[in-house]
Formats: structure tokens, C-alpha cells, sequence
């Protein structure tokens, strides 16, 4: 039995347990069109797209490695990442080999959370006391680190991920942001535009908002 037949069993079944909002895609790194590296794909709807479509950027990564000769990228589980449509995914990425140690498949798991992480939201509401005591905070090495935290509070405060805010939530979030000092440190400006996906003249003006 060829690799990729049981790759392809492998991802049918790992579809079938987690269900429909669990994509299971496989790439074909050694394709003479690496531009269509999609061989095989379960529930292609979580990020809309089909066998014979193109890379995602892990993938891309890799063969841009591979055709470089550069180090081979390592195996990436858990981390997250968007769709252009708003979908907040859950992905692991496995490099899979030939039996003499070349990369040949891309094994890719994308579990769409976006329905779990509003659900957190709401229980997180529902059972924290209103009279909580204030949460400690990390202790950070550089600036940049204490940007990065005081925008991860900022989101908490707003209980929903980016992609699922609406003007006003992005308008609570970038004031928590300038009452924490934030854009006091350096270029933090261009940083939090791009992370909320807005221009800089609309973050100054949602800064504004109340003024």
C-alpha cells in the first residue's frame, strides 16, 4: 500500500471523528506544479478550497526550503491561524518522507473554533465573579513583549477573537490600548492597525471616538 493511500485513510478518518468542521488536507511537495499541491482534501469548505489548489504558507515555505536547499522545516502542531472569511482555525502541520528521508507530503489539520472560542467567551462571562480579583501580569523582557500582552488583554476584554469584532468592539479594545500607554512605545501605532486590520488615520480616530 502506496504513502499516500494511507495518508489519504488516515485524514478520512480523522475527518470523520472530529466532523465537519474539521478539514484534513494533504500536499504533494514533489508535484511538477507546486502551485497545485492539493492532492487530497476532507471538508474543504473550512477554507474553501479543493484538490488541485494551491499551497498554503506552510506548504509554500517548505518548497521554497526544498528548492533552496535549505534546512527542512520541522513538524508545527497547534497553532492558529484565519481564513479571508473570518474562521478562527486550529492547525497542525506534518512533514511526511520518502524512505530515503526526502520530504514528499504536507499532512495539514485545520479545526475550525471559531463557534468554540465564542462559547468560551460566554461560559468565561457567566461563571467569573463579578467581584474577581484583578489578574497578575507578566513580567516581560522587552517592549515589544509588553505590547504584545497589553493586545492579548486588550482582545480578552472584548471576549471574541479579531475576525468576530464589530466597529465598536475594535473601538473598546484600541482605547483600553491607549489607557495602558500603549502607544507610548515605539511604532506601536503600525502594529496595532495591522493586528485589528484597520488603517492607522481609523486607529487614531477610534482612539478619538469619546473626545
Amino acid at each position: 500500500m502506496g504513502r499516500l493511500t494511507v495518508l489519504k485513510q488516515i485524514a478520512k478518518d480523522l475527518a470523520a471523528q472530529f466532523g465537519p468542521d474539521c478539514e484534513v488536507c494533504i500536499h504533494d511537495l514533489k508535484t511538477t506544479e507546486p502551485e497545485h499541491s492539493i492532492v487530497y482534501i476532507v471538508n474543504g469548505h473550512v477554507t474553501n478550497r479543493d484538490v488541485g489548489d494551491g499551497p498554503s504558507n506552510a506548504v509554500f515555505e517548505a518548497i521554497r526550503r526544498l528548492k533552496k536547499g535549505e534546512k527542512e522545516p520541522e513538524d508545527h502542531p497547534g497553532y492558529l491561524m484565519k481564513t479571508s472569511d473570518g474562521k478562527i482555525l486550529k492547525c497542525s502541520t506534518s512533514y511526511i518522507r520518502d524512505d530515503d528521508g526526502s520530504l514528499h507530503f504536507v499532512f495539514g489539520i485545520n479545526y475550525d473554533i471559531t463557534k468554540l472560542t465564542m462559547i468560551e467567551s460566554a461560559l468565561h462571562s457567566l461563571i467569573t465573579p463579578e467581584n474577581r480579583e484583578e489578574r497578575p501580569k507578566e513580567i516581560t523582557h522587552s517592549v515589544n513583549d509588553l505590547l504584545d500582552h497589553l493586545i492579548e488583554e486588550s482582545v480578552a476584554l472584548v471576549g471574541k477573537p479579531v475576525p468576530l469584532m464589530n466597529k465598536e468592539d475594535k473601538v473598546k479594545a484600541i482605547q483600553f490600548l491607549n489607557d495602558s500607554g500603549a502607544f507610548l512605545i515605539t511604532k506601536s501605532g503600525d502594529k496595532v492597525a495591522n493586528y485589528f486590520g484597520i488603517s492607522k488615520y481609523t486607529l487614531y480616530s477610534y482612539i478619538d471616538v469619546n473626545k
